[in-house]
């Protein structure tokens, strides 16, 4: 047993906290409530002044300098954007898109949950500017659903939830091919050139053996820099780096096994302390243990919790400040995301899904039935951090405002109405209901 510390006692519940995927959700909600007072306060000039505020370095006459927020948005979302390549690459190798016909449904379903809302999005929006937003109600934010799911519990049926992460994840692919076709412009060729150099050497690497963390890091800063001055948005580059991230394991659980037993020899030996270079052979013993999972498993692991609770909340509290005005809620642009997102979702979902089952390409996930998917399509209305990113790309000034207003409000009756709609047509699971064949569909 490892002894256990006093700080220990205080880390363990932190880390547990950071493990549980609806508190994510929870402090990105607390992080847009004080990004919204704080912009409405007395101290709103002062706040949204912090965003704009030049960062940067120069070596010579070499100079980058950036706003405050361009560096959030366009540098620390590229880390949440790699975190979204490794979780599309590991569910195509690993989950449920790795199968067509299983995929089918939520791939359905999703596609129609992204063309419903900006085809409603679009019969609101006749002003040309505008109109660039259609793919803000695309989105769904899968920090938010969870924590609503997590709310309601046992009231969800296991098939829903798989179903609901499934279609985020293609929902994920969808908002990144929106980014990379829909909102680049001005292509400088010569650092698009670059950067994609740049990504057929970390191909090349990962193909001959370099297993360098450090390596791919610095590689990944170099694409993203050539990215972002080619004139494709930066994150793709993120995007890019996570699918190129190797899926199988480098050490066998039969050699580390082999490794281990050599190792605990050595341990438990009375020559321990005489050893030469311990720390070496320490070093060595790690890097053979992390060698045992992928490095997608690994790498989503490690920087989960930093995108979920440092660079989303950060994201949040940069982009989520609204100077909130009635009249911004009745313009079109703020009608045409709320409906989109309330309206569009959920029915895109529902029609896309009933078609793919009425020609035989897939089936209801055990337990769900229509009134379900139709509420988890209401729930997956709640888009925001998403949103707001394609809003920040698509649109500015007082659009930009307005498009804020709507997924704020769009979001927030979806999550209100979701929760509502599924605490009506279902009903939580007991543990009589869990003995028995029927056992696996209500857990």
């Amino acid at each position: 047993m490892i002894p256990v510390k006093p700080i220990d006692r205080i880390v363990e519940p932190i880390t547990r906290f950071i493990h549980i995927e609806a508190n994510s959700g929870s402090l990105l909600l607390i992080t847009t409530i004080a990004a919204l007072i704080l912009a409405n306060s007395p101290l709103s000039e002062k706040f949204l002044s912090i965003w704009g505020i030049k960062m940067g370095f120069s070596i010579g006459d070499f100079e980058v300098r950036y706003s405050l927020r361009t560096w959030i948005n366009d540098g620390l979302m590229a880390i949440f954007f790699f975190v979204i390549g490794l979780e599309v690459k590991r569910e195509i190798v690993f989950g449920q898109l790795r199968d067509l016909r299983c995929a089918a449904l939520p791939i359905a379903a999703a596609l129609g949950g992204m063309i419903v809302p900006a085809g409603i999005y679009l019969m609101f929006v006749h002003d040309d500017g505008a109109q660039r937003g259609w793919g803000i109600p695309m989105a769904t934010d899968i920090a938010f659903v969870f924590g609503c799911i997590a709310i309601l519990g046992s009231r969800i049926p296991h098939g829903l939830r798989i179903m609901l992460l499934t279609l985020a994840i293609a929902d994920d692919i969808g908002a990144i091919l929106v980014i990379a076709l829909g909102y680049s412009s001005g292509l400088n060729t010569n650092a698009l050139f670059l950067g994609l150099l740049g990504i057929g050497v970390v191909y090349i690497f990962t193909k001959i053996g370099i297993h360098s963390i450090p390596i791919y890091a610095a590689l990944g800063v170099l694409i993203w820099f050539a990215f972002h001055e080619s004139g494709v948005h930066a994150t793709i580059a993120g995007v890019i780096m996570g699918l190129l991230t190797p899926t199988s394991t480098y050490v066998s659980k039969g050699l580390f096994g082999k490794v281990l037993e050599r190792t605990s020899q050595v341990f438990e030996g009375d020559d321990w302390d005489n050893v030469p270079d311990r720390a070496a052979k320490v070093r060595r013993f790690q890097w053979v243990s992390r060698m045992t999972i992928p490095p997608v498993e690994y790498l989503q692991s490690q920087l989960h919790p930093w995108v979920s609770f440092f660079i989303m909340p950060v994201f949040a509290l940069a982009n989520a400040g609204v100077a909130l005005e009635m009249a911004a809620f009745t313009k079109p642009i703020s009608i045409a995301v709320t409906a989109g997102r309330l309206i569009g979702k959920p029915f895109g979902i529902v029609l896309a899904s009933w078609l793919t089952v009425r020609l035989g390409l897939g089936r209801l996930p055990e337990g769900v039935n229509w009134s379900m998917l139709f509420g988890g399509g209401l729930l997956a209305g709640i888009g925001f951090t998403m949103a707001l990113f394609i809003a920040e790309l698509a649109l500015s000034g007082t659009m930009l405002t307005t498009a804020k207003a709507g997924i704020l409000m769009g979001s927030a009756l979806s999550a209100i109405l979701g929760i509502l709609w599924l605490l009506l047509c279902s009903k939580p699971v007991i543990e009589s209901d869990k003995v028995g064949p029927a056992a696996s569909t209500s857990s």
